[in-house]
């Protein structure tokens, strides 16, 4: 399985930003890669190119990928989540999360995630922003998932730190996200592969509206196993992207 570099603030730390940079610094899989999103790209759809790549499944609802410099609020669905990094880190943009403890590393790595290209902060505590706002200045997109209320003015400083920075913010939960550039909201989804009494979850179909400066778009998404074709049951999932030794950071 590939690396994921994860990071906790420790306690009593006044400064988790310094621990986070610190770490990413001296962190094995990271050296000599962290860079500003702005920086000459090292991909397809790395740091230089204009918007960030979304999978396939994705092109109907974000056609042209995300746009580099802009907040996007995602309401809820983890599994849309993980789609839209395995969009970006699987064209070469670096990625982070911020504040999942439940993200799945082997879940995003069965749909696609490059994880050699992906940090994780789990627990930053009150300190998300300084966490966030560290993490903007070096990947091409960052997820911070507060657990509450965003005061404008904090969303309104990290929005600026991306547009300063070329990466992609995307603010997750239910709570709205302050003046995002767009905002997607997964409405509805049925799970599909289970049969009479048998039977596996393959896929699952997302349905989902995009909020921006146009007229909404509605979309219906296939994230998952997807159908198979012969009927024999034995559905696939997306290439993995193979890499080194697991990699644990803790700040």
């Amino acid at each position: 399985m590939g690396r994921v570099a994860v990071f906790s603030a420790a306690e009593g730390d006044d400064d988790p930003r310094r621990a986070v940079v610190t770490e990413l610094l001296r962190s094995p899989a990271l050296a000599g890669a962290v860079r500003t999103a702005t920086a000459a790209p090292d991909a397809e759809g790395g740091s230089g190119a204009r918007n960030l790549p979304v999978t396939a499944r994705c092109a109907g609802l974000l056609p042209g990928g995300l746009r580099r410099g802009s907040t996007v609020a995602l309401t809820s669905s983890t599994g849309l989540l993980i789609e839209l990094l395995a969009g970006a880190s699987g064209a070469g943009a670096w990625c982070a999360v911020v504040g999942l403890p439940g993200f799945s590393a082997l879940a995003a790595a069965d749909a696609g995630v490059a994880l050699d290209r992906l940090a994780l902060v789990p627990r930053p505590g009150a300190s998300w922003p300084e966490a966030v706002s560290a993490l903007l200045d070096g990947f091409d997109l960052v997820v911070a998932a507060p657990g509450g209320a965003v005061p404008a003015r904090l969303a309104g400083r990290l929005a600026a730190r991306a547009r300063q920075r070329g990466g992609v913010l995307i603010g997750y939960g239910a709570t709205p996200w302050p003046g995002a550039d767009l905002v997607l909201e997964p409405e509805g989804s049925a799970w599909h592969g289970l049969r009479p009494g048998r039977g596996r979850l393959r896929y699952r179909e997302l349905t989902v509206t995009a909020r921006g400066p146009g007229r909404p778009v509605r979309a219906t998404l296939r994230l998952g196993r997807q159908p198979d074709p012969t009927g024999t049951g034995s559905g696939h999932a997306r290439p993995v992207r193979a890499g080194g030794a697991g990699l644990r950071v803790v700040g």
